[in-house]
């Protein structure tokens, strides 16, 4: 039962992980001037926001573990809902896609992150992991796989704790690399937050898509039980 929670959720941790700007803007943090006290405080402002939704949605869905339970069929339409969403984001993202020479515009958040605060570092770890709407949806809706497979106890916590760590494992994967690889691990970092930024549409598009699709079809499951 604990390998099929952990497999039940790992889907939507594989696509947080992957999510283009939160490895650019973790990219951009270590390459700044602070970078080594800034990329720590970053990944761990990131697995904090990521374990706060986690916890809420254990509390709230606990008895979601029972499908003829009121839990349950809310969380069913909540991964319906959002399952929706995110494919409906991923069509809008593809129809506002740059063509041609279209300039590309970095978000804002991404301004001045060479020499950001210890504070906003890890502000903008928790709210691009924990506040994202897309993260959001993720998490939720594999917290709350985890739960509908009836784990309990330390089984629970520990198919909990595998999906924090695969959702958080680029960004903490990042910091390590350039904690301990010196000069040519900055040159692979950039390299990587270079192909992010160019592909990041065409990657945003299928993760949205796929796993919006993965979310709704639960969902659907769920209510057809």
């Amino acid at each position: 039962m604990l390998l099929q929670a952990i497999g039940a959720a790992l889907p939507a941790a594989l696509a947080i992980a992957l999510s283009p700007f939160p490895l650019v803007g973790i990219v951009l943090i270590l390459a700044g001037r602070r970078g080594r006290r800034n990329g720590p405080v970053f990944a761990i402002g990131w697995v904090v926001g990521l374990t706060i939704v986690a916890v809420i949605v254990l509390t709230v869905f606990h008895g979601a573990s029972d499908p003829d339970s009121p839990s349950s069929a809310i969380a069913d339409w909540l991964r319906v809902i959002g399952g929706v969403a995110l494919i409906a984001a991923g069509a809008r993202k593809w129809r506002a896609r740059p063509r041609g020479d279209d300039e590309v515009e970095p978000p804002r958040w991404m301004a001045s992150l060479d020499d950001a605060s210890v504070g906003r570092a890890a502000i903008l770890g928790a709210a691009l992991s924990g506040a994202n709407p897309k993260n959001l949806v993720l998490a939720a809706a594999a917290t709350t796989a985890i739960i509908e497979t009836g784990v309990h106890g330390p089984d629970l916590t520990v198919a909990v704790v595998v999906f924090l760590v695969v959702a958080s494992s680029t960004v903490i994967g990042a910091v390590v690399l350039h904690l301990l690889g010196g000069a040519r691990a900055a040159g692979f970092l950039d390299s990587v937050r270079g192909f992010m930024v160019a592909n990041n549409t065409a990657i945003m598009v299928v993760i949205l898509i796929l796993i919006g699709a993965n979310v709704l079809g639960s969902g659907l499951e769920g209510l057809g039980r």
